[in-house]
């Protein structure tokens, strides 16, 4: 399994942190920046991210700024991007199950131990089989492509 990563300069050391950690379990890695505290744009990092991982070069994304929040929503512009801002290990299951979510995102201030938790959850748990979430999904990509509208 590939995942990516990204962070601006606020979340570069956790960033850095939790690469070594999924490598030293085994995960391949891709690391789409920043790479260093010096101050950056996190959309530039969103971009790159949500296009490894749209385009399937990576299978999922994790994605980490000073709240969580900007860089979330840099990476949902990208076409095929479902991220999540969440906050624990639960919501990041919850966002995979019933969103089918491809990208987490949180804050530069989560612990590195609930950082963990987070994105094991989140790699960990597939995507609903309700006819429900499936729909509701679906709608999402519907709407992208411009074929849905209400």
């Amino acid at each position: 399994m590939k995942i990516g990563f990204a962070s601006d300069h606020r979340g570069y050391h956790l960033k850095t942190f939790l690469i070594k950690e999924f490598r030293n379990k085994g995960y391949e890695i891709i690391d789409c920046g920043t790479n260093s505290e010096e101050s950056t744009d996190y959309p530039d990092y969103a971009f790159k991210l949500g296009k490894i991982v749209a385009s399937k070069e990576a299978d999922f994304g994790v994605a980490i700024c000073g709240s969580g929040i900007g860089i979330s929503i840099a990476c949902n512009k990208v076409k095929g991007i479902r991220c999540a801002k969440v906050a624990t290990a639960e919501e990041a299951k919850i966002t995979r199950n019933d969103n089918d979510s491809n990208i987490v995102a949180f804050g530069e201030k989560t612990k590195e131990e609930e950082a963990i938790k987070i994105i094991d959850a989140f790699i960990n748990t597939d995507f609903s089989t309700e006819e429900k979430h499936k729909r509701r999904v679906d709608k999402i990509k519907q709407y992208e492509e411009g074929k849905y509208d209400i």
